[in-house]
């Protein structure tokens, strides 16, 4: 009787870490706590991939001016200075020193629509490069989210197995107990050892999961997770894979991405064929020569007197020039039939694209929907393991069941809340990849608390239109955090910020 007393309150110790463990999610999360939009506004604000991204779009922005620069005049200007060394020993009027500048003003007239074509391609690869950062954005906040996900179950999963290392210790106390007085078996000892030895190791894996999912959050975000609160209802989710494929082929940056880069190749194409147009440019020149009183020879005046003769020289002109290429060893037809050849490439990636994203959504789709079945059965699960272990362990008191079946029981519970919270991040992650499939998971639509959004237009409207050759930007800087002084993370868990079944 005494040890079935023991094991009595055993059993209730353990009964009541379990309920502990379990209402802990249902605590409310501290003031500090971290929220999901504020992890995508900070990782929007310093990702190095998307700070990098925009940077890149910043430099697809300058193919314009540059494009545009070869259709605008030209102006330079040479100067020279010549001592004469060795003079001529046949030239009496060859000079000793010269000053020589040269100035050289030419206007683009026509091109052969190279300079139209090439400026019409640089706007296009523009666009496509704001789609791609589009992308580029949904890809970072869908990995964000992931990270996140990641790192509220791997809590709750270190929670419970945590909570299960402990019941296991009483079970094994109580077992210890009753082996002492005869009522169990050296095997009912052993088999709890055995059982307490797994369940350790599956809470030190569960643990180095957690910090790795903790570090990955730091990698994205810039920062360590703090008290990660539940994150909101995804809105906009489609009734059907249908609907949300409708809805990518329209909005999904990265097959505008693929459009836009099929029609830029088009215009190179039409770029190339003007190598073989005739070209017109008008131009001027303006030339003075000077050559400080050491040029030979005399002249006379008016009246005869030998005088030193002219020492400036002035010229200047004005005109068109008409280029007509003949014959260019074949090197006009060969980019011609490359960037014929580069534009059927980028129709066959625009149809591969189309076809990713397709697989994609409907991946996404299909996987969001068997999580939340799985979620529904889970906690069916869960409740009736529940059930069952407390209907075990009753009759176990009574000497119908045995510790394995306790054990079992124990570890059937376990599993099944393991499950739920892994189906519960299966299913966020899997509703916001759908979202991002579908060209709906981006700063816009998410409304990030971070200021104002990045426009890539505003820098392409900056320099869109830039004429001076001195008109720099200042040096680069870092945009992007860096993790360098971030301290090691660890497995440590609040009861209060672990969510779980």
């Amino acid at each position: 009787m005494t040890a079935k007393r023991t094991y009595t309150r055993h059993r209730a110790a353990a009964a009541l870490l379990l309920l502990t463990s379990a209402l802990a999610g249902a605590v409310t999360a501290p003031v500090q706590a971290e929220t999901l939009q504020g992890a995508l506004a900070k990782a929007y604000a310093s990702n190095p991939t998307l700070t990098a991204a925009r940077a890149g779009q910043r430099a697809t922005d300058e193919n314009v001016p540059i494009q545009k620069a070869a259709g605008r005049p030209g102006l330079d200007v040479t100067g020279s200075y010549s001592e004469s060394i060795l003079k001529p020993t046949i030239s009496f009027t060859s000079p000793q020193r010269t000053v020589n500048a040269q100035a050289n003003l030419s206007v683009p007239v026509y091109s052969g629509g190279t300079v139209r074509n090439g400026v019409k391609a640089a706007k296009i690869r523009v666009a496509a490069g704001q789609a791609g950062l589009r992308g580029t954005e949904a890809s970072i906040f869908s990995q964000t989210v992931a990270a996140y996900m990641d790192v509220i179950r791997d809590m709750a999963i270190v929670s419970l197995n945590q909570a299960n290392v402990k019941v296991l210790e009483v079970n094994l106390q109580a077992t210890n107990d009753r082996f002492e007085v005869g009522d169990l078996t050296r095997t009912d000892v052993a088999q709890s050892q055995s059982r307490l030895a797994l369940a350790r190791s599956d809470f030190q894996t569960a643990q180095a999961n957690l910090i790795t999912s903790r570090e990955n959050y730091i990698a994205l975000v810039g920062q360590a997770p703090d008290a990660l609160e539940a994150p909101p209802q995804l809105p906009g989710l489609p009734a059907d894979p249908d609907v949300a494929v409708q809805v990518a082929l329209k909005d999904n940056p990265d097959i505008l991405s693929a459009q836009k880069q099929r029609e830029a190749r088009r215009y190179d194409v039409k770029a190339a064929r003007g190598s073989v147009m005739p070209t017109v440019s008008a131009f001027t020149q303006a030339g003075y020569t000077n050559y400080l009183h050491s040029l030979g020879g005399t002249a006379q005046d008016a009246e005869g007197n030998a005088v030193e003769g002219p020492q400036i020289n002035k010229q200047a002109a004005a005109g068109v020039q008409l280029t007509i290429p003949l014959y260019q060893g074949g090197r006009p037809a060969a980019q011609v039939r490359q960037n014929q050849a580069l534009e059927s490439q980028a129709i066959e990636q625009e149809i591969e694209t189309e076809r990713g994203v397709i697989a994609q959504t409907r991946a996404a789709y299909a996987s969001w929907q068997a999580s939340l079945q799985t979620i529904e059965s889970s906690n069916k699960a869960v409740d009736a393991a529940d059930l069952s272990l407390e209907g075990v362990r009753a009759e176990n008191s009574v000497g119908s069941r045995t510790i394995l079946d306790i054990l079992n029981a124990e570890q059937e519970s376990l599993n099944a809340k393991v499950q739920l919270v892994t189906a519960q991040r299966n299913a966020y992650v899997a509703g916001f990849s759908l979202l991002a499939a579908m060209g709906h998971a981006e700063a816009d639509d998410l409304g990030l608390e971070s200021g104002a959004l990045y426009d890539p237009m505003v820098n392409y409207d900056r320099v869109k239109g830039k004429w001076f050759d001195w008109d720099f930007d200042s040096a680069a800087k870092p945009v992007a955090t860096r993790t360098v002084d971030t301290p090691a993370q660890n497995a440590n868990v609040d009861p209060q910020t672990a969510r779980q079944p």
